[in-house]
């Protein structure tokens, strides 16, 4: 081995053997500068895939039209409300005869066998088009209001109803009823325990037959639900608006207290798990003690006693809260995350400080690179372009065709029920003459070309390169941040030798040279989701002809996708950082991180996840504190100090808002953190392999650092 010469541009000798640490360059001071491109392979694909990407969005642009998700369809095809169109005013969807709409999703579907046209308002009272006869003798302008809902316009209502029956022309009967969705639905109503439609409970329906408002409620029952869903809808809009600058005010203070926390660690990162622990416990214990007060104080109140499953799925969450039952399970659940954190930290308490060294150095490291802690902002700006192009894809992806018109028929008693039909001719087929009161109307946007054919398979690849762009941004901000932090820890004279600019040299590092390996991190993962979600969504359609056998084999599956996906990040996120020092490609750059892990496994189980455990906690005290803020201001219980928003409908609303925030806000400035000391880890079992701590090779970590890492290692050796 001894024969094989040094190159000057890589860290390696040019053998292909890697896990002995004999074989390192022993003149390694850093992040190599030399490199060359990695994966190019890889990111020709990555390229064309995003190449490919862009294209389908420009097809999909051309043949989708989102205005038919923002604007319902008539009959006809025709928008209503577009402006520019005879339908400008007319803004709403009114439906001939609700009562043949005999599933609620075929009327959310517009697929529902009545006539649609559109109007600039929906009815507001009972009129039959028989009673409309009569009446039109002595007031004509029933005739004017009455008109308006109907296809062609008449002078007068000379047609019988059975010409009308046939003709389709008007409505056999109109009833109050409400835009929703910008449809016509029954404007519903309870008097006295009993549904009414407009104080009425029974009424014609224009055919000779007596309806009642249950029958019609049948026919939309679960449009009425979603109607009942809009009116909580609107309470949490109306909440929002009155509590969406405090909210902004909690995200600010969640960011500043991060931030504080940061700068702390630097110098008391020990005291600092402390407080953050002994914080957790209280804002937990708190909640523990309010869930007990709410349990208490429904004691003896009627229908407290019941279940979840009493009640059923409610659109009214807060019902949920009247029971019993929702807050003692609240209560059992903190307690066991009470008792569990407990336990964490009586038995991890010696990794714990272990843990507490490694943040200490990584607060340097970040003191000395402040802008790593902007990072997240980029990432975030990231992650929001892909999410956003994805959207718009899918959506002109869904909207992409043209008008399909098939045949209805009232009692769907036609042969040619449901077959495809041209509007412009279709009173002189044979199929108008052979299913009398048939209609040919719209029905749905497709299409037989190549393009239309194609489109589930589109929807697929628009989901498979969202998720690979997403992982190789996630990817991206790793290595960067890797790359900048391995400066930091390799600079023998801290902070004199870090190079200037280190996370920006890292960034364009990773661009310019390695993009093929992040991509190739990036499609590992990407493939295992994609499989994971087709397996989920094959679960759902097959979930009602699963037998025992297949739910347990999709089960296992599923455990074994989760298990492997968790492993593959494990390995990535380890693979960058050493792509991000040594520039070499993702393969060996995996290996050479599986190997160096394994060679120091004692560290490894010592330092796993305790440190991630450290900073949850952080994270859960920075949301936990916004949390009781919150809920105090919320609940009005500060008055004497602050007042708050006294008129919410649902309080828990900008309060589970302004907690979730502030979690990710903290999850944005602690997730550096987890990326340097996972970093400064990898660092600091090169530093040992590579140098003895002698003059000629020094370490270059810190002497406490030094000190505490070594224990396991030197424990394992008295053993």
């Amino acid at each position: 081995m001894s024969d094989k010469e040094e190159t000057s541009d890589t860290t390696y000798l040019e053998d292909d053997t890697y896990g002995d640490p004999k074989k390192f360059d022993p003149n390694f001071k850093g992040p190599v500068a030399k490199r060359s491109c990695t994966d190019v392979l890889c990111c020709m694909i990555f390229i064309l895939f995003i190449t490919g990407y862009i294209l389908l969005g420009l097809v999909a642009w051309v043949h989708g039209d989102p205005r038919r998700v923002a604007y319902p369809t008539d009959s006809k095809g025709h928008f209503c409300g577009q402006k520019g169109t005879p339908n400008e005013n007319k803004t709403i969807l009114f439906y001939f005869n609700l009562f043949r709409c005999t599933s609620p999703s075929v009327v959310v579907n517009l697929q529902c066998p009545t006539t649609q046209i559109c109007v600039s308002k929906c009815p507001e009272k009972f009129l039959t088009y028989m009673e409309l006869q009569f009446r039109y003798k002595t007031n004509k302008n029933y005739w004017t209001y009455y008109s308006q809902f109907c296809k062609s316009s008449f002078i007068k209502p000379a047609k019988t109803l059975t010409q009308v029956l046939l003709d389709d022309d008007c409505p056999t009967a109109i009833f109050p009823s409400k835009p929703f969705l910008q449809r016509c639905f029954p404007d519903f109503s309870t008097k006295n325990g009993t549904l009414t439609v407009g104080n009425k409970t029974i009424f014609e329906d224009g055919s000779g037959m007596t309806r009642n408002a249950v029958e019609l409620r049948a026919a939309a029952n679960r449009v009425n639900k979603i109607l009942d869903a809009r009116a909580i809808g609107i309470k949490i809009f109306e909440d929002y608006a009155t509590t969406w600058y405090w909210i902004l005010l909690g995200l600010i203070i969640a960011m500043f207290l991060s931030w504080i926390f940061v700068i702390l660690l630097k110098y008391i990162a020990g005291l600092l798990f402390w407080v953050f622990m002994v914080g957790v416990i209280g804002i937990i214990g708190y909640g523990i003690v309010h869930c007990y007060q709410e349990y208490h104080s429904l004691q003896g109140r009627p229908k407290s006693h019941l279940s979840v499953y009493d009640i059923g799925i409610q659109t009214d969450i807060s019902m949920y809260f009247q029971l019993k039952q929702t807050w003692f399970t609240f209560m059992v659940i903190l307690c066991l995350l009470e008792v569990f954190i407990i336990l964490m930290m009586i038995f991890l308490r010696e990794r714990i400080r272990i843990s507490i060294a490694l943040l200490k150095e990584g607060s340097k490291a970040i003191g000395y690179i402040p802008t790593t802690l902007a990072y997240p902002l980029l990432t975030f700006i990231f992650l929001s372009i892909c999410i956003s192009y994805w959207v718009v894809i899918a959506v002109y992806l869904a909207t992409s065709g043209v008008p399909i018109y098939k045949v209805i028929t009232p009692e769907g008693q036609c042969k040619h029920e449901n077959t495809t039909c041209d509007p412009e001719i279709f009173n002189t087929t044979e199929i108008a003459k052979a299913c009398p009161g048939a209609q040919c109307n719209f029905a749905f946007y497709g299409g037989k070309s190549l393009y239309h054919q194609y489109i589930p398979t589109f929807q697929i690849f628009n989901l498979f390169v969202f998720l690979w762009l997403i992982n190789f941004v996630i990817a991206l901000g790793q290595c960067a941040l890797a790359g900048a932090f391995a400066s930091y820890y390799w600079a023998f004279k801290k902070p004199d030798d870090i190079p200037p600019y280190p996370l920006f040299t890292a960034f364009g590092r990773a661009i310019r040279y390695h993009t093929g390996s992040l991509a190739f991190g990036s499609l590992i993962l990407a493939s295992i989701q994609i499989f994971r979600i087709l397996l989920e969504y094959l679960d759902r359609r097959l979930k009602q002809a699963q037998n025992n056998l297949s739910k347990f084999l999709q089960c296992c599956l599923k455990c074994c996708f989760w298990c492997l996906e968790t492993a593959v990040r494990f390995l990535n996120r380890n693979a960058y950082i050493m792509i991000a020092i040594y520039g070499k490609n993702f393969c060996r750059s995996a290996r050479e991180a599986f190997n160096l892990l394994m060679r120091n496994v004692l560290k490894v189980a010592v330092m796993d996840n305790v440190t991630d455990f450290v900073l949850i906690l952080g994270k859960i005290l920075v949301a936990g504190c916004i949390g009781v803020l919150g809920f105090l201001l919320f609940t009005q219980r500060l008055p004497m100090i602050i007042e708050g928003p006294t008129s919410l409908n649902y309080y828990w609303v900008p309060l589970l808002t302004v907690i979730i925030g502030s979690y990710l806000v903290a999850h944005g400035f602690f997730s550096v953190y987890a990326m340097c000391v996972d970093t400064i880890f990898i660092c600091f079992l090169e530093d040992l392999e590579r140098n003895d701590g002698s003059t000629e090779r020094p370490y270059y970590m810190s002497q406490s650092l030094l000190k505490i890492l070594s224990e396991p290692s030197m424990q394992t050796k008295k053993s």
